[in-house]
């Protein structure tokens, strides 16, 4: 697989879990994405791990829409990062949230699984 390849296979599956969050499906997409001991640290400062995720997004309000930007992928050996820009709408015209995404995703049986993801805010 080229590395282009692999690029669009990740943001592929990084396009299906914002658009879980726009239909408020995210605790179940995450759910099966997620390894068992992965973890997500949000802008806000908190670190969740699995369950706790899914029981964040079972009452999270959805997202209108997102836009992905300025993708790359890093090598980590048995691991491959992708990292991007992420922008993110509820109400209106501006961005509620706007921040760098870091997903961590490993292979199991075939399948990627995300191990860990880091949202880091850009400030306005």
């Amino acid at each position: 697989m080229t590395d282009k390849e692999l690029l669009n296979e990740l943001l592929a599956v990084e396009r299906r879990g914002w658009d879980a969050l726009c239909t408020s499906t995210g605790a179940d997409f995450y759910g099966s994405l997620m390894t068992e001991d992965a973890v997500m640290v949000l802008a806000n400062g908190m670190v969740l791990d699995r369950d706790g995720v899914i029981d964040s997004l079972k009452n999270a309000p959805p997202w209108r829409t997102f836009e992905l930007e300025s993708p790359r992928l890093v090598d980590a050996g048995d691991s491959t990062i992708l990292v991007y820009t992420g922008i993110a709408y509820r109400e209106g015209a501006e961005p509620a949230f706007r921040g760098i995404m870091t997903s961590v995703y490993v292979r199991v049986d075939g399948d990627w699984r995300l191990a860990c993801y880091q949202q880091t805010p850009i400030p306005d």
